[in-house]
């Protein structure tokens, strides 16, 4: 290789390794998709256990041609459900999106983001996010006993967010 070529890539590798770890993750941007089989015998997010840096923003976006879903966060202000989510953080509710439609939100504090679709919670139709900054640990599930059993089934374990950073379920 010659010295030229050596320094140029040097010189790239390191703009690359001095970025934001939000950026070196994959942007700022995570998506999840709302699918479902065309019969609508089942319905989930894809991927339904995510890992993002605190500031981040996650765009879930309806891909099910058969069904309109919502992208709530667990707690009382969203129909009085159990408070799944970090103290300080805002509630949101994506309201029902059709086909194509798209909802965003930023999430600033670190913790665990438990959310469901309205029409099919008990369809398994849950997912979670973990909002952490690098190196952050110490993260506990939620106690069980404030939803029903099949539902707390549905989400993934932290500890396999945290090593994996994003987890999918087989269609």
């Amino acid at each position: 290789m010659e010295r030229r070529n050596f320094l140029w890539w040097g010189g790239g590798m390191a703009a690359v390794f001095s970025l934001s770890p939000r950026l070196a993750i994959g942007g700022s941007v995570v998506e999840i998709a709302m699918q479902g089989r065309p019969d609508g015998s089942k319905v989930w997010f894809d991927p339904y256990g995510v890992l993002i840096q605190p500031g981040q923003t996650v765009r879930w976006t309806n891909k099910d041609k058969g069904n309109a879903h919502t992208a709530t966060a667990y707690a009382l202000e969203n129909y009085d459900h159990p408070r799944r989510m970090p103290e300080g953080a805002k509630p949101f509710d994506s309201d029902y999106l059709l086909p194509d439609e798209s909802f965003e939100v930023t999430l600033d504090v670190p913790g665990l983001y438990d959310y469901f679709c309205l029409p099919h919670e008990l369809s398994g139709m849950v997912g979670r996010i973990v909002v952490a900054a690098p190196e952050q640990t110490g993260f506990a599930d939620y106690p069980d006993g404030d939803l029903n059993a099949e539902i707390i089934a549905g989400f993934p374990a932290v500890t396999d967010i945290l090593a994996r950073g994003s987890l999918q379920k087989d269609e």
